[in-house]
């Protein structure tokens, strides 16, 4: 009868633990979903703190460990310089972090860190972190390969890198030779151009294959097509050549067209307001 009795109060005493567990998962919806009300109506600050209701009710509940990364990168201003600011960014980085421990394939926390990292490369400038969220819309495409989008991030990335490279190549050169300027339409001095080329070809070429795979998988990509023809304008000045740098030139021409045409005929199907 002891025995029975002992058995008898191990059970109920797990009867009233998955009663609770499952009203704590119950609890932890509700708190989900107050928190995607409140964050549709703007509402964030009160949104985080549901999101963090939820996950703590049902540590399971991975989309509240999504959303609530989502509110935090929602909070990052770009080029903000305040605490605050750089706070909420890397609060969104760690709980980004958490859901790819969990989920490494989640394209909600790859895509959020890819385009969060590169809001924060902008200002103060930093490259690593614009390498880093390449990486992550690599990553993207090594789970999910027909996606257009990820090649655009990494062209993107890639045409950045070697403009901002080009322009401080440029104003260097114009500071030291103020009589000698360099205009930002005409060819790099020999020397300038070698040392823009051994930095920066593998980079413009990376971007231009890229985006060149962003229009295969999207052919009317009309912002993939622009950064392909600026890309052509970066490898035109590691042109060794006249002839060389018109051809590219002349690349980047053509694909402006296209890209003016394909925003003209997108506009022409919007219905009338």
């Amino acid at each position: 009868m002891e025995r029975a009795r002992s058995f008898a109060a191990i059970a109920l005493v797990a009867m009233v633990a998955l009663g609770l567990g499952g009203c704590d998962k119950l609890k932890a919806r509700d708190f989900l979903v107050k928190g995607v009300q409140a964050y549709k109506a703007g509402q964030t600050d009160a949104a985080i703190e549901d999101f963090k209701q939820a996950r703590e009710l049902d540590p399971s509940l991975l989309m509240a460990q999504v959303y609530l990364a989502v509110a935090y990168q929602g909070q990052f201003i770009p080029g903000a310089p305040s605490e605050e600011n750089q706070r909420n960014g890397q609060q969104a980085i760690a709980e980004f972090q958490k859901v790819l421990q969990v989920d490494p394939k989640n394209l909600t926390a790859i895509d959020g860190m890819g385009s969060l990292l590169f809001s924060m490369a902008k200002t103060p400038y930093s490259p690593d972190k614009f390498v880093e969220s390449r990486q992550y819309w690599q990553r993207h495409i090594s789970v999910k390969p027909d996606d257009a989008e990820p090649y655009y991030w990494v062209g993107l990335i890639d045409w950045t890198l070697a403009y901002l490279d080009n322009n401080e190549l440029r104003s260097q050169y114009n500071h030291a030779n103020p009589k000698k300027q360099v205009h930002d339409e005409q060819a790099l001095p020999a020397s300038l151009r070698d040392e823009f080329s051994s930095k920066m070809m593998a980079t413009v070429t990376e971007g231009m294959e890229y985006l060149k795979k962003a229009t295969e998988r999207k052919p009317d990509y009309d912002d993939a097509m622009a950064y392909l023809a600026l890309l052509d304008l970066q490898r035109a000045d590691m042109a060794t050549s006249q002839e060389e740098r018109d051809s590219y030139t002349k690349q980047w021409s053509d694909l402006m067209e296209q890209v003016k045409q394909i925003k003209q005929k997108k506009a022409a199907a919007q219905p009338a307001t």
